[in-house]
């Protein structure tokens, strides 16, 4: 879970995640939606690999991104959890 909030804290890595909930997207024109560099960008890109929120998939010399929907959802119930709120949204006693 640590390396799920790790990869959430910067604003570039949130706004990748925001811009492939529409779909998969090239690692090009991610990209092009910031001004960084080449490296900067595929650090970002391995920082949300490593943390299971995306999925990289390589069709020739163009890699895809696209969410990993199930480790969202699977630390957000686990960070529900450790804050006591239950699944139906109530605390539990």
């Amino acid at each position: 879970m640590n390396t799920v909030f790790e990869a959430l804290a910067h604003p570039t890595r949130r706004a990748i995640l925001e811009m492939l909930k529409s779909g998969s997207k090239t690692a090009g024109e991610l990209a092009e939606a910031f001004n960084v560099s080449k490296p900067t960008m595929s650090g970002h890109f391995s920082k949300l690999k490593e943390a299971g929120l995306i999925h990289a998939d390589q069709k020739g010399t163009t890699v895809f991104y696209s969410i990993n929907m199930s480790t969202l959802e699977e630390v957000l119930l686990s960070f529900m959890g450790t804050m006591g709120v239950a699944k139906n949204g109530e605390g539990e006693e």
